[in-house]
């Protein structure tokens, strides 16, 4: 009997490793909400906070930071990381020769940044 353990190195996209379609797209949207909640958890905010600040519902970001990432789309989940006060940048560069194809990343440089607040209109 052996002792060697079988294992299969993955792709380093677990969702493209399990076969579900638009995997590349999911992948990037997990790193994105990752940001979403290492802002929120470097501020203290609640999620009832964060429903506030990102103009929508606690559930939804219930739902979010639980990986529920099919209503919310690349496009939304910038949004939020702006609301969050964070600049998201999109760069463009040739893919490198030992690639087989382009790949999109997300990446991050973390610097202490301050508390988001939400500007509410006032009357009078």
């Amino acid at each position: 009997m052996s002792d060697e353990i079988e294992f299969e190195r993955g792709s380093g996209n677990v969702f493209a490793d399990l076969g579900l379609p638009d995997a590349e797209e999911m992948l990037l949207k997990a790193h994105l909400v990752h940001q979403i909640s290492v802002v929120l958890e470097e501020h203290g905010l609640t999620q009832t906070a964060a429903a506030e600040l990102l103009g929508i519902d606690q559930p939804k970001v219930s739902a979010l930071l639980r990986g529920q990432l099919r209503g919310f789309s690349l496009e939304r989940l910038t949004r939020f990381l702006n609301a969050l006060g964070q600049d998201v940048e999109i760069v463009v560069r040739p893919k490198p020769k030992s690639e087989r194809q382009g790949r999109t990343l997300v990446t991050s440089r973390r610097r202490s940044t301050p508390a988001p607040t939400r500007r509410v209109a006032q009357s009078g």
